[in-house]
C-alpha cells in the first residue's frame, strides 16, 4: 500500500460503512441491490450523512469570514504602508505585521477553503472504491473494499449501471463510444458548472459589503468565479459517473446551504443585509396587536381624551352672568 492509500485508508473505510449502510436500506424497502440507482441513492445519502457532518465547520467558516471583514480595513492600511517597496525588508514587515493582525484578531484567510480541503480526502476516497470495485483480476474476481464492502457487494457496485444502460465506473473518456454515458456525464457537467457559478455569484452580488468588494480578496473571487466553473467542466471529462454523482449531490447541497446562509446570516452592510432589515421590518409592521404585548402581560391602548362639550347659553343667562362678573 502506497504512502497515499495509507492516509486514505480510514476514510476509504468509512466511505464504505455509509455506502453499504445506505444500499442495504435501500434493498430492504425493494430496490433491486444490483442497480445502478440504488448505488447512486446510496451515493447520495452519503453526501448527506458527509455534509451535514461538516456544518459546525461551515459555521466557523462562516464566522471566521465576518472576522476576516472586520479586519479588512487594518488589513488595508498595511498594505497601503507598504504598497510600491519591494525590497527585502518591506516584503519581511509586511508579512510580519498581516500575520500579527492575523494573530491578534483570531482571523485565518485559509479558513474559507477549509470545507472544501475537507471533502477532497472523501472524494478521492471514493473515487479509490470506485476504482478498486471496477477492477478485474485475472481470474475474473473482483477486489474487496478495506471495510465493510465486500467482494459480492464490490462486484455489484463495480458492473451495476444506470437505467441498465450507463455503467457507473465510466466517464466520458472511458466511454468508448458509449452514447448514454456521454449523454449523462454532459448534463451531469453543465448542472455542475452551473450550480457552482450560481454559489459564487450570489455570494459575491448579494453578500459582500462595500469594504469587501474594495479588497484584493474580492478581486481574487471573481477569479474563481470563472476559474472554478472551468475546473468542473475540464474534469467532469475523466471522473466516473459515480464520482461525479456525488460531485453534483454535494454542490447543490452548498448552493441550498449559501442562499439560506445569504438570507438569513447576511454580511453586514451587503446587499442581503438590506434585505433581511427590510424583511423584518415589513414583518413588523404586520404582526397582531396581540404579538406586541409585553411577555405575561397585557397592551394597554390609553382612547384619546375628548375634550368637554360645552353646553349652549340663553341670552338671559348670558346678560345676568356678565352682570355678576362686573359686581
Amino acid at each position: 500500500m502506497d504512502i497515499l492509500g495509507t492516509i486514505l485508508w480510514p476514510i476509504k473505510w468509512v466511505v464504505e460503512a455509509i455506502l453499504v449502510a445506505f444500499h442495504t436500506l435501500w434493498a430492504s424497502i425493494g430496490l433491486d441491490p444490483n442497480a445502478g440507482l440504488t448505488w447512486v441513492l446510496s451515493i447520495v445519502g452519503l453526501v448527506l450523512v458527509i455534509r451535514a457532518a461538516l456544518i459546525p465547520i461551515f459555521v466557523r467558516q462562516i464566522r471566521s469570514q465576518r472576522r476576516m471583514l472586520e479586519v479588512a480595513p487594518q488589513l488595508k492600511k498595511i498594505q497601503d504602508k507598504y504598497k510600491g517597496k519591494k525590497d527585502q525588508f518591506s516584503r519581511e514587515a509586511l508579512s510580519r505585521e498581516t500575520m500579527a493582525l492575523y494573530k491578534k484578531t483570531g482571523t485565518n484567510p485559509l479558513s474559507s477553503c477549509l470545507p472544501l480541503l475537507l471533502q477532497m480526502p472523501i472524494f478521492f476516497s471514493l473515487f479509490s472504491v470506485l476504482s478498486n470495485a471496477q477492477h478485474v483480476n485475472a481470474d475474473g474476481s473482483r477486489n474487496a473494499g478495506v471495510g465493510l464492502l465486500d467482494a459480492h457487494l464490490s462486484e455489484s457496485f463495480g458492473t451495476s449501471s444506470l437505467f441498465g444502460i450507463a455503467p457507473l465506473h465510466l466517464a466520458i473518456s472511458t466511454a468508448n463510444g458509449n452514447i448514454p454515458v456521454i449523454i449523462i456525464a454532459v448534463v451531469m457537467v453543465i448542472l455542475m458548472t452551473g450550480s457552482q457559478f450560481i454559489t459564487q455569484l450570489q455570494i459575491m452580488s448579494k453578500n459582500q459589503s462595500a469594504e469587501m468588494k474594495a479588497s484584493p480578496m474580492f478581486r481574487q473571487q471573481r477569479i474563481l468565479l470563472y476559474l472554478l466553473p472551468l475546473v468542473f467542466a475540464f474534469s467532469g471529462f475523466t471522473f466516473p459517473l459515480g464520482v461525479m454523482f456525488y460531485w453534483l449531490v454535494s454542490n447543490f447541497w452548498t448552493m441550498g446551504q449559501q442562499f439560506l446562509v445569504i438570507r438569513n446570516m447576511p454580511t453586514p452592510g451587503s446587499e442581503a443585509a438590506l434585505a433581511r432589515e427590510a424583511r423584518l421590518a415589513k414583518r413588523q409592521q404586520s404582526r397582531p396587536i396581540e404579538e406586541l404585548a409585553p411577555e405575561g402581560g397585557t397592551l394597554t391602548i390609553e382612547e384619546p381624551i375628548k375634550p368637554q362639550r360645552q353646553q349652549p347659553v340663553g341670552k338671559n343667562r348670558a346678560k345676568k352672568k356678565s352682570g355678576n362678573n362686573k359686581r
